[in-house]
């Protein structure tokens, strides 16, 4: 420091000796600047130390002087001073303390300055990186600006589309409406056209049964009045030697048209015949117009009164797993019998006894419900695997497959028309379809999951997890009616005379509907009957005066129509929940299975 200010003085008194000189010494100038500048810049660094530096300096000077003054006059004040030097002696020690505190400080105040400096450093390293942080978020902040803005332009772009999109919906929505309608209307003209059409054929038809019975009643008068001789030659004799008729014989023919002679002969038995195949037309249906044998079929009551089981007559293990579904031929002679391993197995009934007749293969899964055609000689199933199956027993070979279902099948039955086939499945939709084609002809949509479904001339009735029975009208899709229960519907029967709808629920109970007043219904129950899973089956018998249900105990419960009494219950051959039973058609045997694979023939005998 004392050397910065030597060197300091030194340039002033240069710069003060030189200011009046030539511009020669411009250089001296320059330099005199440089210390300028740099004692301007170092100054306030060391401004604190300097300062201090300075009192030190002026303090060592005095004490130098006092010291001087006193040496010189120490000789003449030698005993008089002793005091004053212990006073300046102890002023000097002062001093020392004071210079070495003011030193003190110096040191502590040059180790803050570089604390300081490291901290300035280290802030000016922080500084920069954050500078470059800064620089990086600004970087990537631009881009996702660009980003936002290309985000937002395809966004506008994508709204445009959808706008467009949007718009054409609507008119394609609008259109469909419009087509719906026209096509609804159509339908119905058609449907008119065709109720027209079969109500003249009807009539027609109704006008020929009259005209022809008429003329077979007057044909039956005329032939009552003829006086028929008790002796009719026969076609074998010779004729007379004349070769012509008696003149008796000749004036018979005369009094008497020949088709009434010829008819008095051989009338009985056509007239017989005629009235035969009259029946036969009327048994066919309401007219006589000529149909397919498939087409329409009525059913035919081979059961007068069926009997109630009273004892079991053979117990056996049917299948692997458990059993689904079970089902008489109508000709009470074949059983069929569907299970969880994928196979239907068919049973013959003899001498009291199930005999394993043959098995049919195809399904993929689980077999949920069986039904025989009129006939007896088809077969259709439903099954877990989405599908409903479809077999000939003359050859036990799956002939259809039908697909389209995206749950599994829960039901499929014929129609009236054999033709045709109505499913019902997990999904929620009801789905017709063509067996000739093996093709869905109509779907359904309903608003619940669809357990069972039964079938008539027209309308197709369905049993829903939504605790309700819907009807509908299978010529327009349309629900015409809704019957609400008590508990999920877990199966339909419908009476051999079709005239009322029995339906098992989770609610304990059976009801009957009677189709022609459907506000009409009987409720059924019994102590210790319980719904055993979500497809119980309960069914009529043969007869429709009574009914079958399998209970969650293994005890087969059966109820009198008429007087809505339990009739019988049949336990202790089943370990575990009933799913199925089946009434023959003869009215002599019933058959029950469980869910361990267990089938078990009922009889009365």
């Amino acid at each position: 420091m004392a050397t910065i200010r030597t060197e300091y003085k030194e340039a002033s008194e240069v710069g003060s000796h030189f200011c009046g000189e030539k511009p020669a010494d411009s250089w001296k100038r320059h330099i005199i600047r440089q210390l300028k500048h740099r004692d301007k810049c170092d100054k306030w660094m060391f401004q604190d130390v300097i300062r201090a530096y300075i009192s030190l300096l002026e303090r060592t000077s005095q004490q130098a002087l006092i010291t001087k003054g006193i040496l010189g006059s120490g000789s003449r004040h030698t005993a008089s001073s002793s005091d004053s030097l212990t006073t300046l002696a102890s002023k000097n020690d002062d001093l020392k303390k004071t210079t070495g505190e003011l030193a003190y400080q110096v040191v502590e105040l040059q180790q803050e300055i570089r604390i300081k400096d490291s901290v300035l450093e280290e802030q000016a390293v922080r500084m920069c990186e954050a500078q470059q942080r800064l620089q990086e978020v600004h970087s990537v902040h631009s881009c996702l600006a660009l980003n936002v803005s290309n985000v937002t332009e395809m966004n506008r772009q994508l709204k445009r589309e959808y706008d467009s999109l949007l718009e054409q919906h609507y008119r394609m929505d609008q259109t469909f409406r419009e087509e719906k309608v026209r096509g609804q209307e159509l339908l119905e003209d058609l449907i008119r056209r065709k109720q027209d059409a079969a109500v003249k054929m009807n009539s027609r038809n109704e006008r020929r049964v009259r005209a022809r019975e008429a003329s077979l009643q007057k044909e039956l008068e005329t032939a009552r009045k003829l006086n028929v001789p008790h002796h009719v030659e026969s076609a074998s004799d010779p004729p007379s030697p004349e070769g012509g008729a008696s003149p008796s014989c000749e004036q018979e023919e005369r009094r008497v048209p020949r088709m009434f002679r010829s008819a008095s002969v051989t009338s009985p038995p056509r007239i017989i015949d005629s009235i035969k195949e009259l029946f036969v037309k009327k048994r066919r249906g309401n007219s006589v117009c000529l149909r397919l044998q498939e087409d329409l079929y009525a059913p035919a009551g081979i059961c007068v009164a069926a009997s109630i089981p009273a004892r079991a007559l053979h117990v056996l293990d049917a299948h692997e797993l458990g059993i689904n579904a079970v089902r008489f031929s109508p000709s009470s002679n074949l059983l069929a019998t569907g299970g969880t391993d994928r196979s239907i197995k068919l049973w013959d009934i003899t001498g009291g006894m199930l005999h394993h007749r043959g098995t049919l293969d195809g399904s993929n899964e689980g077999i949920t419900s069986i039904e025989f055609d009129p006939t007896g000689t088809r077969v259709l199933a439903a099954s877990y695997d989405k599908s409903a199956l479809f077999w000939r027993l003359d050859d036990s070979v799956l002939k259809l497959t039908l697909t389209g279902h995206s749950r599994k099948v829960t039901s499929a039955k014929f129609k009236c028309s054999m033709r045709q086939v109505v499913t019902g499945s997990a999904d929620r939709t009801i789905k017709i379809w063509d067996l000739h084609r093996a093709a869905c002809i109509q779907t359904i949509e309903v608003l619940s999951y669809c357990s069972d479904v039964v079938c008539s001339e027209f309308f197709i009735v369905s049993g829903h997890y939504d605790r309700k029975i819907r009807f509908w009208d299978s010529r327009a899709a349309n629900c015409t009616q809704e019957v609400p229960l008590q508990g999920k519907v877990t199966s339909l029967d419908i009476s051999p005379d079709h005239r009322q709808l029995l339906s098992c629920s989770r609610d304990e109970s059976l009801q009957v509907v009677d189709l022609r007043v459907n506000s009409s219904r009987i409720c059924f129950r019994a102590e210790g009957f319980k719904c055993g899973c979500d497809n119980t089956k309960a069914i009529f018998s043969p007869d429709g005066s009574y009914l079958a249900a399998g209970s969650a105990d293994g005890a087969v419960y059966i109820w009198n129509v008429n007087t809505g009494n339990l009739e019988t219950r049949l336990p202790d051959m089943h370990s575990s929940s009933i799913n199925a039973v089946a009434w023959s058609g003869s009215g002599e045997y019933v058959v029950s299975v469980d869910k361990s694979r267990r089938a078990v023939l009922w009889s009365d005998s």
